[in-house]
């Protein structure tokens, strides 16, 4: 059904963006400004149960974990509300029962803070983001986990909100690290958790997981067609490892640290229940999970992913200099040289923002996301009852994070 080609591109793109998701010792609680406001009454902490009563505001509520965190502020109790862009739409959307529905622009932030806003003064205790840029580019990096974020929390210190709560990623690590192959929306992440950290109204939680499991089951429907499970190999039997959580579980810990004082002002690396599973492990586990005879694996050298993203970087790195071409012919039509330096530029970037993909890609086949203290595994869905359950109730499709689209 599937050419090995179409295959090959399909699983490299797969690999690249099922993720935001993604070890480094915990950062030690920063000291907290008098400024910043006191939870509004002593809680007792009780994982995946309390609640402040405070109200809650979701921004990137339309995502995979976005809605699963609206759903689970509601059951808890608090008073949600769902930031979107398409109201008509959301409305349809049976994880937002319960929540108000609220239409906003996080890249407008004038009208983030205006009258009848989700962040008009007051109307606010806590905000829980879950923004991230979809294609990991630079400038969608920069213009969504950096700037849109930036907006939510000027919007919510302006309204007065106690708590902001981020949604990061485990992989910012190598970010702070200055790793040579660290990403664009590793840097974007990074540079607004900083921003987080000194200002000095509100308190906050940085929550960074190591997986979804979403965006490692894209491939279960691709093996139940007989086709093999793929993974990268790295060299003397090697492959990644993770421990990757649930979406219901990761909701249920971002909204646990609303309530947590122990996460107050603290980052948080987690990851779910399992040991690490390496891809190897992953794809014997979805071929028993589907009762296969036997698994079907096939090892890819991670050479290839250096092969595609030097192609790209090459051609994005050549149209670029072709666009700066001026030793055109004397008498050249202005309107075609213009054009011509308009597309080979607008080539450049898209090459560019492709390579960037691909080694968002070769980042999770060749990086652990793994969380190996036990204060930072949570919940109790494990990888394996996941896998039980899509292999009978199916799972949405999600062209991020799922290898190929149903027919249609």
């Amino acid at each position: 059904r599937y050419g090995p080609m179409r295959f090959l591109v399909s699983l490299f793109f797969s690999f690249a963006a099922g993720v935001r998701i993604s070890p480094s010792p915990p950062f030690a609680a920063t000291a907290v400004a008098c400024r910043r406001r006191a939870l509004p009454r002593a809680v007792e902490a009780v994982p995946g149960e309390s609640c402040t009563g405070e109200k809650v505001v979701v921004v990137g509520a339309t995502g995979y974990i976005g809605k699963a965190v609206v759903r689970e502020s509601v059951r808890r109790g608090y008073a949600t509300t769902a930031v979107v862009r398409d109201a008509a739409k959301a409305a349809g959307e049976p994880k937002f029962e319960g929540a108000r529905i609220a239409t906003a622009d996080v890249c407008d932030p004038p009208a983030l803070g205006a009258a009848g806003s989700p962040f008009e003064k007051g109307a606010v205790d806590v905000v829980i983001s879950c923004l991230a840029s979809r294609s990991g580019s630079k400038k969608d990096s920069f213009a969504i986990d950096y700037q849109a974020t930036l907006n939510c929390l000027d919007a919510a210190r302006a309204a007065g909100a106690r708590h902001f709560v981020l949604l990061s990623a485990f992989c910012v690590k190598s970010a702070e690290r200055k790793d040579p192959y660290a990403l664009q929306f590793q840097y974007a992440k990074m540079e607004f958790e900083a921003k987080l950290r000194e200002q000095t109204e509100m308190t906050y939680s940085i929550v960074r997981p190591t997986a979804f499991f979403k965006s490692v089951s894209g491939q279960l429907e691709v093996v139940n067609s007989g086709a093999p499970f793929v993974y990268f190999d790295l060299g003397e039997g090697r492959c990644a490892t993770c421990n990757p959580i649930s979406e219901a579980d990761l909701a249920a810990a971002l909204v646990d640290t609303v309530a947590d004082k122990s996460k107050e002002n603290a980052l948080w690396n987690l990851g779910g229940p399992d040991d690490g599973l390496s891809m190897k492990q992953q794809g014997e586990m979805v071929a028993e999970v589907l009762g296969k005879e036997e698994a079907k694996l096939l090892a890819v050298p991670i050479g290839l992913f250096d092969v595609i993203i030097g192609g790209l970087q090459g051609g994005a790195d050549l149209a670029l200099r072709a666009s700066r071409f001026d030793a055109w012919p004397e008498g050249a039509p202005e309107w075609l040289v213009k054009g011509l330096a308009s597309g080979l530029a607008g080539l450049a970037q898209s090459l560019e923002d492709s390579a960037e993909f691909g080694r968002i890609g070769r980042y999770y086949a060749v990086e652990d996301m793994l969380t190996t203290d036990p204060a930072d595994k949570y919940g109790r869905t494990t990888l394996r009852q996941h896998y039980e359950r899509i292999a009978v109730e199916g799972q949405e499709y999600d062209p991020y994070t799922t290898m190929f689209a149903p027919n249609k």
